[in-house]
């Protein structure tokens, strides 16, 4: 067997497919595009869904790739086992409709066995199969000669996600040696077994039935294979590691971090778990955030934040206390750098958002301890044990591993729940597999729509209207020679139509004939590449073959094609003011309005929107000439041409050029120069999820209609205000609002001379509680100014006091305030945890100073005594 790096078997296995006769499909961003079933892209099939079930007809039915993937509902394993990861590569090879069983296996022995190739002595390798598989059976008995005993028969080996395809599949083990699985059951010494010695390579799966909705199987229209190959894996075989984290994809990685630590790799068990903990997760959080995702507390955002937070848990074992994490990343980008350059040219960025969010961590942290303290006291107070659903809190919200929980509880004298633990944990296995289950599905192909193999030329880019045959219709999903419906779909010659692409909304307009006419009102792409028409029959049959008149609705065009140029002005406008990582993650482009999302690190601020509006307007006034040129993609990305993100583009493209500002790879329709906008002008910003922001914007007439309503609204506004111009009204406003704000002054101070003769003497009702003098009391403030006011005026007077003051209105405001000097022994921001916990509500702040608020009004009572027994602790 060769010795190979991970990217020669990532190369040679491309190349050999290649060879093949399969073009090959690049790896897709980890953030599915256009597909809302999938939280991550997670294997090498999820992004040819379209293939499968004939959405789209490939160029090529035969295709290879390598797919970078995420999978984590198996992350507490990781760590702790030899193979399970988060983030993995996926080698596959597919066949829609061309190749089946046979084919699939012997190009899969070739490969591993050739001399040319992986050179794995054949003798090493095993395969199951589905009992019921006679063909499989006979092909690797037959075809590669494999004795019975090699052969393994597994009832499990049936690929079914439900409805949909599905289909036997047979796998290939590589026998490691008896050195390996001699702690494993005998029972399980077998391919296929759960074992270390046997290790699967490669999944070869035989799609040939459709799973229907009663759960009876009926064959496929077309027989299609799909396949999976783990690099991680093959990479531990080839160079005879042990592990996948002993192979060139993480050493490095691990030799830096045994450089901030000062530990060693392969000496301590429990610090060879942090290792691979951290060399897993940092390679998921780089290529996660570098492909526009960002951690949140909601969604894939979630995900990263938790495997950061694992991470940086799992560093603290190897005694690492300070951030660290980002430092890995140029780690990574020069090892992944080869075939994906995206995180080398990322880094900056990247190393950015993981510093922010460990810092971030290291404080949620001591919020963890305070809730776990909490949590410690009333259990305490209870049956001395912490129920499992709070132990799972502290280990999902806080990031708290379960052993550390265990450690604290122990040094604290009261038990675990592991039962109501694990009940909690499982439950969340049990939503993450339905979810993958849901996120799996596929549809099964439309033949119909897929026998529509008749050219259609798309003529739009250069003319509104023509006349042109009517050469299909498709009728209740079936193919008619004429049609009466009120809706139908159809198919052109060629057509001026613009199918809906690129955030582009579809053309609309009338197509006539002295029999018929037909209301065009949408247009969508035919699985063979056709722009496909649905319309409604206004009157009269419509038949294949008749000779008809286009008309796009010039209107409608007119507007989308100044929404649609302003869209690349402001994309690279954005990548100006805000940086290089901003990149397009969706897009709408109507008549009325242009929507944009993009991922970005943050809120866009006002002055950045400012200065983004004034360089789009600037690029339409310069009245920039707008060119358009098909040619080979190399030429494009030679000229600096921006590729969207997620979209996949073929050997000859076509480049949208605003002179030299702006060039995009896109296929819709534009200005012939900037100048034909007219106004830009953005009227939103927001954001839509993790690290994705949305403008919305308008330009030409609504842009207009837009600045018009505003200037109703002043001149509404000037005799309310009692000022002639609008450019007198900043200073009438400015001058009110001082009025305003001399008058809220007066009113507070009148409110705390009256809370203060309330109270009294604040001095005669601080208590010495173990020692510190203490002031928590109930005071009179409607709102939380009035609060932090009274706070100040308590502050200056008792100096060496720890303060609590709280006010139940609506709800419960209440602040903490701690002398500098004592702040080593007790914090204001503990204390307001501590009696957030203890009300149901939130807080936190800094040592000296910090507040929170409750919902329930009559948590004072619980508040002011969980403040005096919390310093009875100290």
């Amino acid at each position: 067997m060769k010795r190979l790096t991970a990217a020669e078997i990532r190369q040679m296995y491309l190349d050999f497919f290649v060879e093949k006769g399969h073009m090959i499909e690049p790896s897709a961003p980890l953030v599915p595009i256009d597909d809302d079933t999938l939280l991550w892209i997670n294997s090498g099939v999820a992004t040819l869904k379209k293939y499968f079930d004939g959405r789209v007809i490939p160029k090529n039915p035969r295709i290879t790739n390598a797919q970078k993937s995420i999978r984590t509902n198996d992350i507490e394993n990781v760590g702790f086992t030899a193979r399970h990861h988060t983030f993995f590569e996926m080698l596959g090879n597919f066949s829609i409709g061309d190749y089946f069983k046979k084919e699939a296996i012997l190009f899969a022995w070739e490969f591993l066995t050739s001399e040319k190739w992986m050179a794995i002595e054949p003798e090493k390798l095993y395969v199951t199969i589905h009992p019921e598989d006679t063909e499989a059976y006979d092909l690797w008995v037959n075809e590669i000669g494999l004795t019975d005993d090699r052969i393994t028969r597994i009832e499990g080996n049936f690929w079914d996600i439900g409805e949909g395809p599905s289909g036997p599949n047979t796998e290939i083990f590589y026998d490691r040696g008896p050195a390996y699985g001699q702690d494993d059951p005998a029972e399980e010494m077998y391919p296929g077994g759960e074992n270390e010695r046997y290790l699967e390579v490669w999944n070869l799966v035989f799609s040939e039935f459709n799973h229907n909705p009663d759960h009876t199987y009926s064959p496929l229209p077309k027989q299609n294979i799909d396949t999976g190959m783990g690099l991680e894996r093959m990479a531990s075989i080839s160079q005879d590691v042990p592990t996948n984290y002993d192979t060139d994809l993480f050493m490095p990685i691990i030799e830096q971090t045994e450089a901030i630590s000062g530990k060693n790799y392969r000496e301590h068990k429990e610090d060879d778990v942090a290792f691979k903990v951290i060399a897993d997760h940092i390679r998921t959080v780089s290529f996660a955030i570098g492909d526009g995702a960002l951690p949140s507390n909601e969604g894939r955002g979630y995900v990263l934040r938790r495997l950061l937070r694992r991470a940086v848990r799992f560093a603290q074992k190897l005694d690492i206390n300070k951030p660290f994490m980002y430092e890995l990343v140029d780690i990574v980008a020069s090892i992944m750098k080869p075939y994906y350059p995206d995180v080398d040219k990322n880094k900056d960025f990247i190393k950015k958002v993981i510093k922010s969010e460990e810092d971030r961590f290291h404080e949620t942290l001591e919020e963890g301890l305070v809730h776990f303290n909490a949590l410690k006291d009333a259990a305490k107070n209870s049956n001395n044990q912490l129920k499992g659903e709070d132990v799972f809190k502290l280990y999902d919200t806080f990031g708290f591993p379960v052993e550390l929980t265990e450690e604290l509880a122990e040094e604290a004298g009261v038990e675990v729940d592991h039962e109501g633990f694990e009940i909690a944990m499982e439950a969340q296995r049990t939503r993450a597999r339905e979810s993958r289950q849901k996120t799996q599905s596929m549809q099964v192909q439309n033949e119909v729509l897929s026998s529509l193999t008749m050219p259609s030329t798309f003529i739009g880019y250069d003319a509104l209207s023509n006349e042109t045959e009517l050469v299909a219709i498709i009728e209740n999903g079936e193919s008619v020679e004429s049609s009466k419906e009120d809706t139908i779909q159809f198919i052109l010659t060629e057509t001026p139509f613009y199918a809906v692409s690129g955030g582009q909304v579809a053309d609309t307009g009338i197509i006539t004939n002295d029999d018929f006419e037909i209301e065009v009102t949408e247009v969508t792409k035919a699985p063979n590449g056709q722009n496909l028409h649905t319309g409604t029959i206004r009157f009269g049959k419509v038949s294949v073959g008749a000779k008809v008149t286009t008309q796009v609705d010039p209107n409608f065009r007119t507007f989308v094609i100044k929404n649609h140029s302003a869209t690349h002005l402001m994309h690279q406008a954005l990548k100006d003011v805000l940086g290089t990582h901003v990149n397009q993650a969706g897009s709408l482009v109507t008549p009325e309005r242009l929507r944009f999302d993009f991922s970005h690190f943050g809120p866009v601020t006002q002055e950045e929107i400012t200065k983004i509006e004034q360089i789009v307007n600037e690029k339409i006034w310069a009245n920039l000439p707008v060119e358009i040129n098909e040619m080979p993609i190399k030429d494009a990305k030679a000229k600096g041409a921006m590729a969207l993100f997620g979209e996949k583009y073929g050997d000859i493209v076509r480049v949208v050029e605003m002179s030299d500002y702006s060039i995009e790879l896109c296929g819709g329709v534009h200005v012939r120069n900037t100048g034909e906008i007219g106004l830009f002008k953005i009227v939103s910003e927001s954001g839509t999820g993790a690290g994705v922001r949305r403008i919305e914007a308008v330009t030409s007439k609504a842009a207009f209609e837009y600045l018009s309503t505003y200037q109703e609204t002043v001149n509404t506004i000037l005799p309310k205000v009692k000022v002639k111009h609008q450019d007198q009204l900043v200073g009438k406003i400015d001058e009110l609002t001082t009025t305003i704000r001399s008058q809220e002054k007066t009113i507070t101070d009148l409110n705390k001379t009256v809370a203060s003769l309330k109270m009294g003497d604040i001095t005669e009702q601080v208590e010495v509680i173990n020692g510190f003098k203490v002031l928590a009391v109930e005071v009179d403030a409607e709102d939380n100014k009035m609060l932090r006011e009274l706070m100040d005026d308590y502050r200056s007077k008792l100096q060496d006091a720890v303060i609590f003051i709280a006010a139940a209105n609506d709800k419960l405001n209440y602040m903490a305030s701690v002398p500098k000097d004592l702040v080593a022994k007790v914090k204001a921001g503990d204390i307001i945890k501590g009696v957030a916990n203890a009300t149901g509500g939130k807080g936190g702040g800094r040592p000296d100073s910090a507040q929170g608020a409750a919902n329930n009004p009559s948590g004072i009572t619980t508040a002011l005594q969980f403040v005096k027994d919390y310093m009875n602790t100290l």
